[in-house]
């Protein structure tokens, strides 16, 4: 009589945990599929990533808005460490490097930014050739915008008067003035980013600005994982051996391979070390990569806050 009791309480138990597993796989389904929707129809995603420590306060940096309506963050003038002495051979040497005061796109350029240019100056859309899952995946209007050559970067950031960033610019919006390996410190962190992986709480895309504490010490978003970013400088591998000083503009090369900054969504967490340097024949496209704008600083007036 005991077994039987045994059996029966067994039985219910597995019955129960299989309804249960299939009212979650019917909830995340339909949930997924509200999500693709939402893409399709062109509404933005909903960030879901949790913000596990208090954030910084980056009010002391001006700010201004650039001519395509876009928030830009001062980088001030001084000294940082650029490279690494113990990463990939073209990581190093570590090296100081002194630049001008600058202001960096406060977010990686967005889908919708990409759409009203498109529409102003009748270019051609940014298309992915090759995107192993639904392409309606990566459309959001503020996901960051992804598909475009470097020439296209070039040509988004001459017509809102402003340009590239320098390799260096960039190392120092990301890095800040210490030798931290990521935005916020030197130990990886999962949910700071989006990186290979779903522990960041997205497959692909993210929207711009979805990781607060990822921010860098100068408040950049993403400088780590969504998309890897085109910088204005050439590529060659031993650069930061011959690089000047003060305001280091790239080697001046007549090759066809421009630098990509800062790990994508398919990055690993050494692919998304702020010291890593990728190169890419300038008229690549994939789903990896976007670019955001810099700036000099404004002389004639001062910067809004």
């Amino acid at each position: 009589m005991e077994s039987n009791k045994v059996l029966m309480g067994s039985i219910i138990f597995v019955f129960a945990s299989f309804i249960g597993m299939m009212v979650l796989f019917v909830y995340e389904t339909s949930k997924s599929k509200r999500e693709l929707e939402a893409f399709s129809a062109g509404r933005p995603a909903k960030a879901r990533v949790l913000q596990p420590m208090p954030t910084q306060d980056f009010s002391m940096y001006k700010m201004l808005v650039g001519d395509d309506n876009r928030e830009m963050i001062e980088i001030p003038e001084g000294p940082f460490t650029m490279g690494v002495s113990d990463g990939d051979p073209d990581e190093g040497p570590a090296h100081p490097v002194y630049l001008q005061t600058f202001y960096m796109d406060l977010k990686e350029v967005t889908q919708a930014d990409y759409e009203r240019y498109v529409k102003m100056t009748k270019r051609e859309k940014p298309k992915v050739p090759v995107f192993e899952d639904k392409i309606e995946k990566l459309m959001s209007p503020d996901f960051p915008v992804v598909g475009l050559t470097w020439n296209d970067a070039f040509g988004y950031c001459r017509w809102a008067s402003k340009r590239l960033p320098t390799e260096a610019e960039w190392e120092k919006a990301a890095r800040g003035e210490g030798k931290r390996r990521y935005p916020w410190g030197n130990k990886f962190e999962y949910t700071f980013a989006n990186v290979d992986g779903l522990d960041d709480g997205f497959q692909y895309l993210a929207p711009v600005g979805s990781y607060e504490v990822g921010r860098s010490p100068f408040g950049l978003y993403d400088a780590t994982g969504n998309v890897a970013e085109w910088v204005m400088d050439d590529y060659t591998p031993d650069y930061y051996q011959e690089a000047p000083y003060r305001d280091p503009p790239g080697p001046k090369t007549d090759d066809v391979f421009k630098v990509i900054r800062g790990g994508s969504w398919r990055e690993s967490r050494l692919g998304a070390r702020v010291t890593k340097r990728f190169s890419a024949k300038m008229w690549r496209t994939d789903a990896t990569v976007g670019f955001r704008c810099a700036k000099d600083s404004p002389t004639d007036n001062a910067p809004s806050t």
